[in-house]
């Protein structure tokens, strides 16, 4: 079983016949045609993939093991995509299970997938992998010097891994291979890479590395890479010796070599390269070539494979209860003042909570929209240009009475907190909502961003495989 092995430069996969692989959509629940998908199966696709998580939405989905979509959306793409597969003997790939891909998100898919098998009288073998690593595993490879921190995250230590309320270790190729081995015609699998869904197969096959990642990492966001996408849909990739030709499924889609290109710049920190477990991917050399109005083919990508294997673990920690108060701000005296009139107001509520809570025990964070709310210090123009801003009032406490308490006081000194230029008492912020705060519980942030080096590409997941 091949994982990830190198390319040299040009080297071609060698003479086997072209692989079909269909990706359903960029993440599951956020739908795609049905007529796309058997269009697919129909031109010989032999596995269809789906990423179903990402850390896009933050810490609260890893923390608190829930998904972002609805069971009726998620159930959705997955009933058209085993309605399409399983009949055709073409696997289901799922990676990334429940949002943050951590067991509770394995076992709730594979729930809706086992309900909606049953429903429609199919019989398949499911395999779930499961990516949720105990902190004992962890505290065993950082004793061992087998951890290392990913830039600019802080070195590992055993009190950050102690604090964390869930950690997941991010899956390349092999996990999914040996399941595919074993016969699984779905696979529904933790915390993974997205071209890790679409890379495994083609590596199990023999097509070489370079184009197979590259692939994969074309189709992880499903019609992401035609030239203008108005929904979410399928997309078409097609492996042979020398490279790759992708493809939407929808007429009115197309990808040019500059849509498909593009793409290396989403969710990478150097378009040129991109990191896997078992080594990066080099577009350095790749070449992109319209060979129809609507498909793109491509060359000379290279797999350079790793000295050392290695699998990035994902960590959240508890960072208090929040609770927020919004409200917008149009006097122009307190615009041309603004940062003076936020000081003031911080310093009112220091004052009025000395007696009741100790600065440590709580933060508030400020965040103005309309002059650099959404890029805070690296705003290059932090100035107010238009004639009103939004302010949104974070307050972060050990407990949630406290962060209320702290809110509905902080909301009371806003509206009244007087300026130069007003005499007598003034009401200079406007509130939308009725209360004026918004309790949200409790609030996580991603505390660890390392990697484990494990003794195997699979030693950090485990598999169960049923018959459903």
């Amino acid at each position: 079983m091949q994982a990830g092995g190198g390319d040299s430069p040009g080297e071609p996969g060698g003479a086997m016949r072209p692989l079909t692989i269909v990706s359903a959509t960029g993440m599951l629940g956020s739908g795609f045609r049905a007529g796309s998908m058997a269009q697919a199966v129909a031109e010989g696709a032999r596995l269809i993939g789906c990423d179903a998580g990402t850390t896009d939405g933050g810490p609260h989905y890893l923390a608190t093991g829930t998904a972002a979509f609805s069971a009726a959306a998620l159930g959705r793409d997955l009933e058209v995509m085993l309605d399409c597969g399983i009949p055709a003997g073409v696997p289901v790939v799922i990676g990334s299970a429940g949002m943050s891909g951590c067991d509770a998100g394995v076992d709730y898919l594979s729930g809706l997938v086992r309900a909606i098998l049953r429903r429609q009288g199919r019989h398949a073998r499911v395999a779930r992998i499961y990516a949720e690593v105990p902190a004992r595993v962890v505290h065993d490879h950082l004793a061992r010097d087998a951890a290392a921190p990913l830039r600019p995250s802080p070195a590992l230590t055993p009190e950050a891994v102690d604090q964390s309320v869930r950690i997941v270790a991010v899956m390349g190729v092999e996990p999914l291979q040996a399941a595919l081995a074993e016969g699984a015609q779905v696979v529904i699998a933790g915390r993974c890479t997205d071209a890790a869904i679409f890379a495994a197969l083609p590596l199990m096959e023999g097509h070489a590395a370079g184009p197979a990642w590259h692939l994969g990492k074309i189709l992880e966001c499903g019609a992401a890479a035609v030239e203008q996408r108005s929904a979410p849909d399928c997309m078409l990739g097609i492996l042979d010796a020398d490279g790759f030709e992708v493809r939407p499924l929808r007429p009115d889609y197309r990808c040019t070599p500059q849509s498909v290109a593009s793409h290396a710049l989403y969710e990478t920190a150097d378009p040129l390269t991109v990191v896997e477990p078992s080594g990066t991917l080099s577009l350095r050399d790749s070449r992109y070539r319209a060979v129809s109005e609507r498909a793109v083919r491509v060359t000379g990508s290279r797999f350079l494979s790793a000295a050392r294997h290695s699998n990035k673990i994902e960590g959240v920690r508890l960072c208090g209860h929040s609770t927020v108060v919004f409200g917008a701000v149009r006097d122009p005296y307190i615009l041309g003042q603004l940062d003076g009139w936020l000081d003031g107001l911080d310093g009112l509520v220091r004052t009025r909570l000395a007696d009741v809570a100790s600065p440590g025990a709580y933060e508030i964070v400020t965040h103005v929209y309309g002059r650099d709310g959404v890029m805070g210090p690296a705003e290059p123009t932090p100035r107010v240009e238009g004639h009103e801003v939004a302010i949104l009032w974070n307050v972060i406490a050990d407990t949630q009475p406290l962060a209320e308490s702290i809110a509905t006081s902080l909301c009371h000194l806003a509206l009244h907190n007087p300026i130069g230029k007003w005499s007598g008492l003034i009401t200079g912020v406007a509130l939308p909502f009725s209360p004026a705060h918004v309790n949200r519980g409790p609030v996580y942030e991603y505390h660890l961003n390392h990697v484990l080096y494990p003794d195997t590409p699979t030693s950090l997941f485990r598999t169960e495989v049923e018959d459903v």
